[in-house]
């Protein structure tokens, strides 16, 4: 005789009566060919916007090819209608960016280690391009303080061409540099790939942009304190080595006088910050900061208290530098690498001021378009002499706060810093370089937004270690290094939300059909004999092991609580699949081993709300067919009745068999 196992199966509905399913039943949708599919999502990637929607509306012939040269110009949008009140608002902002742009060119081609007046020119060739192609209102291009610290510490050193050993090629790589950004950044655009900036979070930006603000603040000691000689790295401990092992050498004189212009410049932006109608008094201040010590210095002869000067800056218009990009060079990739990586650092920051000030006045700025215009002023400004612009925030802020209307007003300053170049550069031979390095401080201290970073610790721990991790990677170690531990990071983040994704129990609302998680909402109630889970990401190959293997936890820790409280048995368990976006073959699968798998311990499967794309591979991969089409409901509050009223219990008794009817 042997002793097998036989299994019973007993209704657990209360009233012996089995419950009617739900009428409605999870359809499978229509099959798609491959090439239709692939089309949708190719769509949805790369024309979320769908840009060609306006010139799609218009009638052919001329008036859509009218639309088009609108979508390639976005100037030909507002120009039919710009007006003299238009014009006057514009000249008026375009005057004030540029008493801004002249004293701030000059101190960031200086930081850049470039001459200034490739500074200038920064500001007035990539104006033009932008106030053509460009879709922002607000946003005013120029050089910026980062992006010049980033030429600086990865041109010089690397190519063993420094400023001072050899400027014609370090002029080079940086003329090449920008033309590689340029292409890049209008490749992104035409390409539709915008989307890839977005892999930089807000958390690294802001870390990133705190510690390369504190580094370029740091270097501005060398200005400060007169030093002859000042390393060209841009960690925080070789800087501090630079200036303290040429303590001999420091001078008070020149730490006089921009100590005295930084708290000048301070009390100004103090002023305009408690009022906001006096903005014009901060943007004044660092033009009126270099008139007034550039005449203090040749009054008193400065030079004579050992008070550096920038030099005589050559005047006139942008001469041609497009013999001068190293196409075909040993350093070709060097200048490629710094290209990138300062084309997605501006484009970056670029696409945040365009769409936080877009967002604030309710109009729309294309992202892809922004991308092809910061591509084209750099290529442009590649081959005139200018390095590589970008759209700092406080130029734009003070562009926005002076009135502007349209993007003409960067056409007015490139036409004012023309004038400059023209007429004005030999006045700045005496400008002191305490007084640029007091402009470039304060300028610094705007750009570590320390609000934005205790305002990540209170909403997003994770977030606020990112920015935390970036910000001390760039100023205890480099530039890149910060760069590198933000992105890795961020990639390692996105990649453990794919590989763990979260797995909620819920339960049931009083009085209500709602199911919701059950340690948020403390009056939701788990359904007797059944275990609902909700699975809150894309099932994939990296994640398919993990969540079988949770999913059986959740269902040992369910039993374990049952035998210690003593409640009803489970008999089924419900799979939300709301959020459930996507399925691959290694996710159906995952459900395939999980339905055996509960099979072998009597439990019953139950899927609720999967989507169209779920039940076509379900089909195809006939895990639909093993779960049974029964088990497939619209909502969670439909499976878990439908499982409490009519799964079976599985009651397994012992049952003795002679060996003569053993087959």
């Amino acid at each position: 005789m042997v002793v097998v196992q036989q299994v019973i199966d007993v209704p657990a509905a209360d009233d012996g009566a089995r419950q009617r399913r739900p009428a409605v039943r999870v359809p499978v949708p229509p099959p798609r060919s491959l090439l239709s599919t692939a089309g949708a999502k190719l769509k949805e990637t790369l024309f979320p916007d769908d840009p060609f929607r306006a010139v799609a509306r218009e009638p052919a012939g001329r008036r859509r090819a009218l639309a088009v040269l609108r979508y390639l110009l976005p100037c030909l949008d507002w120009l039919p209608s710009y007006s003299f009140a238009k014009l006057r608002s514009d000249v008026v902002s375009g005057v004030t960016i540029a008493s801004l742009a002249v004293p701030q060119g000059i101190s960031y081609a200086r930081l850049a280690g470039l001459d200034p007046v490739i500074g200038l020119y920064s500001s007035f060739v990539p104006a033009l391009v932008y106030a053509a192609l460009g879709s922002s209102r607000e946003l005013a291009v120029g050089s910026t303080a980062v992006i010049s610290l980033l030429f600086a510490s990865m041109l010089g050193p690397a190519a063993a061409a420094s400023p001072v050993e050899d400027p014609a090629l370090y002029a080079s790589l940086a003329f090449t540099a920008t033309f590689f950004a340029g292409a890049f950044q209008a490749a992104l655009g035409v390409l539709r790939l915008g989307f890839l900036i977005d892999f930089l979070s807000h958390a690294a930006i802001v870390g990133f942009m705190g510690g390369a603000a504190t580094v370029v603040a740091l270097q501005q000691l060398r200005g400060f304190l007169g030093l002859p000689h000042f390393t060209h790295a841009t960690d925080l401990p070789a800087v501090m080595r630079s200036v303290f092992s040429q303590s001999g050498h420091w001078l008070w004189q020149p730490f006089l006088l921009g100590a005295c212009l930084f708290v000048f410049l301070q009390i100004t932006r103090y002023i305009s910050k408690r009022r906001p109608n006096l903005f014009w008094i901060s943007v004044a201040a660092p033009l009126a900061s270099i008139v007034v010590s550039t005449l203090l210095v040749y009054l008193i002869n400065g030079e004579k208290y050992s008070i550096q000067t920038i030099g005589s800056v050559k005047k006139g218009i942008n001469p041609l530098s497009i013999k001068s990009l190293l196409l075909s060079s040993p350093h070709t990739w060097l200048a490629a690498r710094t290209g990138i990586i300062t084309g997605i650092i501006s484009l970056a920051e670029g696409s945040a001021v365009a769409r936080s000030f877009a967002m604030a006045k309710n109009y729309h700025v294309d992202g892809n378009k922004e991308m092809i215009a910061f591509g084209a002023m750099n290529m442009a400004g590649s081959c005139t002499s200018c390095y590589l612009t970008a759209s700092p925030f406080s130029r734009s802020a003070v562009n926005r706060d002076a009135g502007c209307r349209t993007a003409a007003s960067n056409a007015v300053m490139a036409v004012a810093v023309a004038a400059t170049l023209l007429f004005l550069t030999p006045l700045f031979r005496h400008t002191p370089q305490a007084a640029l390095s007091a402009i470039i401080t304060s300028a610094m201290l705007g750009v570590i937004d320390v609000r934005a970073a205790a305002r990540l610790a209170r909403v997003d721990r994770v977030d606020f270690c990112v920015c935390v991790a970036t910000f001390l990677g760039v100023v205890f170690r480099s530039i890149d290094v910060g760069l590198v531990v933000a992105v890795g990071v961020l990639v390692l983040r996105i990649l453990l939300a794919v590989a763990r994704p979260r797995t909620t129990a819920l339960g049931k609302v009083p009085g209500s059909t709602a199911y919701r998680r059950m340690d948020q909402y403390a009056m939701a109630q788990a359904t007797p004999g059944v275990l609902v889970l909700r699975v809150d990401s894309p099932i994939c190959f990296a994640n398919a092991s993990y969540l079988r293997e949770r999913v059986s936890r959740w269902v040992d820790d369910h039993e374990d609580r049952i035998r210690a409280c003593g409640g009803e048995s489970l008999r089924c368990v419900v799979l939300d699949m709301g959020a459930v976006t996507s399925i691959d073959s290694s996710g159906t699968g995952m459900l395939e081993d999980l339905k055996r798998s509960l099979d072998r311990r009597s439990l019953q499967i139950a899927l609720a709300n999967p989507g169209s794309e779920i039940m076509r591979k379900l089909d195809k991969s006939k895990v639909l067919q093993i779960i049974g089409d029964e088990w497939i409901f619209l909502t969670v509050a439909d499976a878990s009745d439908y499982a409490h009223r009519n799964c079976k219990i599985a009651t397994t008794l012992q049952t003795v068999v002679p060996p003569d009817e053993m087959v």
